[in-house]
C-alpha cells in the first residue's frame, strides 16, 4: 500500500524555521512529524506501506529529499518524489501524485499530529476518513455521517452542520477512483472556497458515486502549524514519552521533567525544563531552557530562554529572552 503525502506547501507560519525546512520535517521529541505519523499507520493499520510518495516543492532541495529516504528505509518503505509547481489547493496537490494514484493507498497532509487506540479496519469500504470531534467546526472541513458511514462533506460550514472534523488522512481502496474525480474538478475548474480545487469536491462525488466512506476516529489530534502550536504540542508529546534522566550524565545540571534530551547532548551548570526539547550533539552551558525547542547541534551558553524555538546549529550566547532562530544564527558570538 501506498502513503501519500502532500508537504509542498511553504509552512510560512512557522518560520523562520520552514525556511530551510519543510513544515512536516520539524521535529517533535527526536521525531520528525512526518515519521511520526508513519509510525502510528504502522501501529494502527492492518496493512504494510511499501512505498512512501513524498509531494515537494519545487525549491526543495537534496537535503531533505535525503532526510526523507532515510526516514522511509528506518520504515522498510520505499521512497518515491514528486513536484507541485504551485499551489492550488488539496485536490490540486494530491493530483501531483497522480502517476501513483492506483490501488491501495493513503493520503496524509501531514501538518499535524494524531494518535488513536487500538487498529482501524479498512474492511468493506471504498474510503475511510479519519475525524476528531471538535467544539468549532466553522474552522474545519466536516463529515456528517450516520449509522457508521458518512453521508456528505462539508467545508468550513457556516451553520453547525457536523462536530467531527476531517483532520486529513483518508484511505481509498482505489486511488484510481479518486483520480478520476479529482481530474474532473481540473478540466472543469470547479473550484471551491478559496478559489482552490477542494479535496472534499472530490470525495462529494465520490459519495454520490455510492462508495461507501467510513470513519475512523482519533483520540488526539495536535496541531503543529504554528510556532507556538508547534511549541506546545512538543511539550505535549515530551510529557508523554518522558523517561527518567539521570542527572549526574552532566556536572551542575538541573532537570525538571518532562523534558527530551537527545544523543550526544552535552549539559554543564544548567536548568533544563519543563517540556524542554534539547535535541542530538547540542552544547549548553549556564543555560536555563524552558518550554522551548532546541534543534540538531546548537551551542548556547549564558542563556535563559522560555517558549522559544533554536534552530540546528544556532550558536547564542548572553541571551534573556523568548527568541525564534531559524538553522545556523549566530548572536552574541563572533563571526
Amino acid at each position: 500500500m501506498k502513503l501519500i503525502i502532500p508537504m509542498a506547501g511553504r509552512g510560512t507560519r512557522v518560520r523562520p524555521h520552514s525556511h530551510t525546512v519543510p513544515k512536516p520535517l520539524l521535529p517533535v521529541a527526536g521525531k520528525m512529524i512526518v515519521e511520526r505519523i508513519v509510525e502510528t499507520f504502522a501501529r494502527t493499520l492492518d496493512r504494510n506501506i511499501d512505498e512512501i510518495v513524498f509531494i515537494l516543492g519545487p525549491d526543495f532541495g537534496q537535503e531533505i529529499k535525503d532526510a526523507l529516504k532515510a526516514m522511509s528505509d528506518r520504515q522498510n518503505a520505499k521512497a518515491t518524489f514528486r513536484v507541485q509547481e504551485q499551489a492550488e489547493g488539496t485536490a490540486h496537490a494530491v493530483y501531483c501524485a497522480e502517476k501513483d494514484l492506483d490501488g491501495e493507498c493513503i493520503i496524509v497532509f501531514a501538518d499535524t499530529i494524531f494518535d488513536m487506540e487500538g487498529s482501524v479496519s479498512i474492511e468493506d469500504a471504498d474510503s475511510v476518513v479519519w475525524l476528531k470531534e471538535v467544539e468549532d467546526p466553522s474552522r474545519f472541513g466536516v463529515a456528517v455521517e450516520k449509522d457508521g458511514k458518512i453521508t456528505d462533506f462539508v467545508e468550513k460550514p457556516d451553520e453547525p452542520i457536523s462536530n467531527l472534523a476531517i483532520i486529513g488522512v483518508y484511505y481509498f481502496k482505489d486511488g484510481a477512483e479518486l483520480k478520476k474525480e479529482i481530474e474532473y474538478l481540473l478540466d472543469n475548474d470547479i473550484r471551491g472556497k478559496g478559489n482552490e480545487f477542494q479535496l472534499t469536491d472530490a470525495l462529494d462525488r465520490l459519495l454520490k458515486d455510492n462508495k461507501v466512506f467510513k470513519k475512523a476516529t482519533v483520540d488526539q489530534w495536535l496541531d503543529c502549524g504554528t510556532l507556538p502550536a508547534w511549541r506546545e504540542t512538543s511539550g505535549i508529546i515530551t510529557e508523554k514519552e518522558y523517561e527518567e534522566i539521570d542527572e549526574d550524565r552532566f556536572p551542575g545540571t538541573k532537570i525538571i521533567p518532562p523534558v527530551y534530551i537527545g544523543d550526544d547532548v552535552e549539559l554543564e551548570n544548567c536548568i533544563i525544563g519543563p517540556k524542554a526539547s534539547i535535541a542530538e550533539g547540542s552544547t549548553l552551558k549556564k543555560c536555563t531552557v524552558k518550554n522551548s525547542l532546541v534543534q540538531e547541534h546548537a551551542t548556547l551558553e549564558d542563556c535563559n530562554i522560555e517558549d522559544s524555538t533554536i534552530g540546528r546549529h544556532v550558536e547564542l550566547k548572553d541571551v534573556d529572552q523568548e527568541v525564534h532562530l531559524g538553522d545556523h544564527t549566530k548572536i552574541g558570538v563572533e563571526v
